[in-house]
């Protein structure tokens, strides 16, 4: 199987406007992959895309949150678009500690990347974008590296905030769907650590397996294996390149029966084992 083309950013944080109708139609005939995460900021034209296997359309006064892994196609767009864009690399969310915020952020947009502001809201929004984009020309990249982790854990903080107040205001949660993914994504973030057992998160929320699983899928696009995996090696990314625990000691807090399972799973996901993965970059 061919691999998809993947797209990453060249420095730890970026953060521009440059993003126009000639640009973004270069990415309509193939799907990608994100290497990074990215935010955007859309105060003009319309975009029609799939972030995994989810249909979205981005119109004026949007917030979009594409996570690292997210496969990405863009149909169609509408218009000249006016676009703000942020994004951190792949080397260094690897490097990155694991931020409750960036956990929040991740469960919350999976499935529902967009989501629509008041235009007071995205004005304000646009404000801030703004000013990061005269800090990034202000500051040189030894200043702009040292600046990183605060960045990091403050927009993660911000886009947690917004993502909330937003489904608090919405009825999202009200149908039974929502509320089964929204309580199973609270399990997983509380014992991804303990268990990657599918069956004990439908037992513990009181539903069959099946019932789980077609669930989650239908509302995110993912399944619950997925979203368990992604958590776990995420996590064992951020162990392996940020610390210098010994991997056994990385596999037990994982609560894998051994080193060798647990370099197994590694590389079924990672393409590499956890001592080259360490060693790498």
């Amino acid at each position: 199987m061919k691999e998809l083309p993947k797209i990453d950013l060249p420095e730890e944080w970026l953060i521009g406007t440059g993003v126009n109708k000639a640009l973004l139609s270069l990415y309509t005939n193939f799907p990608c992959r994100l290497k990074s995460e990215i935010f955007v900021l859309c105060m003009e034209g319309e975009i029609e895309a799939s972030v995994n296997l989810n249909r979205i359309t981005v119109r004026a006064n949007d917030f979009v949150t594409i996570m690292p892994g997210s496969i990405l196609q863009i149909h169609s767009v509408n218009g000249e678009p006016m676009l703000y864009f942020g994004g951190f690399s792949s080397k260094y969310i690897e490097q990155a500690n694991l931020l409750p915020s960036a956990i929040n952020t991740l469960f919350i947009t999976i499935g529902r990347p967009v989501i629509s502001l008041k235009p007071e809201g995205a004005k304000l929004l646009a404000e801030y974008f703004q000013f990061l984009i005269k800090l990034y020309d202000f500051f040189d990249e030894s200043t702009r590296k040292g600046i990183t982790p605060h960045l990091y854990n403050n927009i993660h903080t911000g886009i947690a905030a917004m993502y909330n107040n937003q489904l608090q205001n919405t009825k999202e949660y009200s149908s039974k769907s929502e509320l089964i993914y929204k309580n199973f994504t609270q399990l997983v973030i509380q014992n991804y650590n303990k268990t990657r057992n599918v069956a004990w998160y439908a037992e513990k929320l009181k539903i069959s397996n099946i019932h789980l699983c077609t669930t989650v899928k239908k509302v995110t696009g993912n399944t619950c294996v997925e979203i368990i995996s992604h958590m776990v090696i995420m996590d064992a990314k951020s162990q392996l390149k940020s610390t210098n625990i010994p991997i056994q000691e990385i596999s037990n807090s994982l609560n894998f029966a051994n080193t060798s399972f647990f370099g197994k799973y590694f590389k079924r996901y990672v393409g590499m084992s956890p001592l080259a993965y360490r060693n790498s970059g």
